[in-house]
């Protein structure tokens, strides 16, 4: 089993920044790879984010150069820095925790950019 907690959602105005952290325990051992997905109203939920056990990382179109993945392996953490947001990364995020044959989900965490 494996838990995950996010935090770090909330308001920012369109050109804005914000952080999303997620903290894993459990059989952190087994995990592959962790991810930030995302799912607005009425949509399905997307990657927006990927980062490795071994540090390779692959981004959306639609974030790339402007979200940045990355962990510290020391705190079982992984981070999604958002810049230049834009309304349409309006969305409730999801961390995601890869383990072979089943993925494993936070609680999500609401961000919301206003125009």
């Amino acid at each position: 089993q494996v838990q995950l907690v996010e935090s770090g959602g909330g308001l920012v105005q369109a050109g804005g920044s914000l952080r999303l952290s997620c903290t894993a325990s459990g059989i952190i051992y087994s995990i592959n790879a962790m991810g930030w997905y995302r799912q607005a109203p009425g949509k399905q939920r997307e990657l927006v984010a990927r980062i490795t056990s071994g540090g390779s990382t692959n981004y959306a179109d639609s974030v790339k150069g402007r979200f940045t993945i990355y962990s510290n392996h020391a705190k079982n953490a992984v981070y999604l820095q958002m810049n230049s947001l834009k309304p349409e990364d309006t969305a409730v995020y999801y961390c995601n925790a890869k383990v072979v044959g089943y993925d494993y989900w936070g609680q999500g965490t609401q961000v919301t950019v206003s125009s």
